[in-house]
């Protein structure tokens, strides 16, 4: 049977940790602020209604796509849109980003969030598949397409706290003094992603991330009690494509989460890549794991910590060049394209260079 285009692309040979010429690039939020096209339309179209305008949102993916030249893209999309259907308010306010409203304070409130298990029960977020599709129309038959969730500590963080936090004190305080609670709120998170993993995977994507942006605030012995088990039944139930599993903010977790599962463990930038590697293990792949605020720098900067940063990854199949968290706002075009570039004419550096 003939494969799809995609399907011996350098980025699904790097997931598969099959040799390649040079490693994949994609940049997490690379359809964003620093991009005029974005703000452009930002300044017409309120960020939820864009997510949920399928032809605006495909647009803007494909227009960074061929901007950057990267190897793979990401649906444009957002962690928080699968809470309204569980039974939550949700909006972003210019100044203090996203609000979830009716947040859980006591365990009754988390008999009240309704998981989302059946295919059915996404109808109301089927805006979501509709950017699937969408931007795999629009996206050229080689290159693979991305989907995600937020994994269900960070669902659960912003479910308690309303919002961000700097330190999560609400959500941490909660998982201590209600056990039982908390194993609820959990187990109807996992199972909720999972399905919207999976019909993401229906839809047309090739590839899932789970984003455990919050993680970094627990310790590596309260990972492995209250969030590994329900991260694992996440990754377990998402059936057809290949899982990119990220976490932030603490490196100690790093054998935890490849021990919950993923196919490639994306990592942030506090730990050098064969470190990180070597904590991750050597039959998973890794992605990551440039600082962002390196493309704040110059282009030679860049340059000569893209040639470094491969130069750690040895060679290896399995690693997917990346960022160690989402380009910011400030970042010229130009740079991320240097940084896209380095990485394209990899094979002309030598050890050394």
């Amino acid at each position: 049977m003939n494969q799809p285009a995609w399907h011996d692309s350098v980025m699904m040979k790097a997931v598969r940790r099959e040799p390649t010429a040079r490693p994949p690039v994609w940049l997490m939020r690379q359809a964003g602020r620093y991009m005029a096209e974005y703000r452009a339309v930002r300044e017409k179209v309120g960020f939820l209604e864009l997510c949920r305008t399928p032809r605006l949102a495909a647009e803007i993916m494909l227009t960074a796509v061929e901007t950057l030249n990267v190897d793979a893209a990401i649906i444009f999309s957002d962690l928080l849109p699968i809470l309204e259907p569980m039974g939550f308010g949700l909006e972003f306010t210019p100044s203090d980003g996203p609000v979830v409203h009716r947040p859980i304070r006591t365990p009754d409130d988390v008999r009240r969030v309704v998981p989302l298990i059946e295919p059915n029960d996404l109808e109301p977020i089927s805006y979501v598949f509709d950017v699937v599709e969408a931007t795999r129309r629009g996206l050229s038959p080689d290159l693979p397409l991305i989907g995600f969730a937020g994994a269900p500590f960070t669902l659960a963080g912003y479910a308690i706290e309303g919002g961000g936090s700097k330190d999560f004190r609400n959500t941490k305080t909660f998982m201590y003094r209600y056990p039982d609670a908390w194993r609820e709120l959990m187990e109807k998170l996992a199972d909720t992603l999972a399905a919207y993993l999976n019909a993401q995977a229906d839809a047309g994507v090739q590839i899932v991330q789970v984003f455990d942006s919050w993680v970094g605030c627990l310790s590596d012995t309260d990972y492995r009690t209250c969030v590994l088990p329900y991260s694992k039944r996440l990754l377990e139930q998402v059936r057809t494509v290949p899982s990119i599993h990220f976490g932030t903010g603490n490196p100690a977790l790093l054998p935890l989460l490849r021990e919950a599962g993923g196919d490639i463990i994306g990592v942030d930038w506090r730990l050098s890549l064969e470190k990180a590697w070597e904590a991750i293990g050597p039959d998973r792949g890794i992605q990551g794991n440039l600082d962002p605020v390196v493309l704040l720098s110059d282009p030679e900067t860049i340059r000569a910590s893209v040639r470094k940063m491969l130069r750690l990854a040895g060679g290896k199949p399995g690693h997917i060049v990346n960022l160690g968290h989402g380009v910011l706002p400030q970042t010229p075009v130009e740079h991320a394209r240097v940084m896209v570039e380095t990485v394209k004419a990899y094979t002309s550096y030598t050890e050394g260079s």
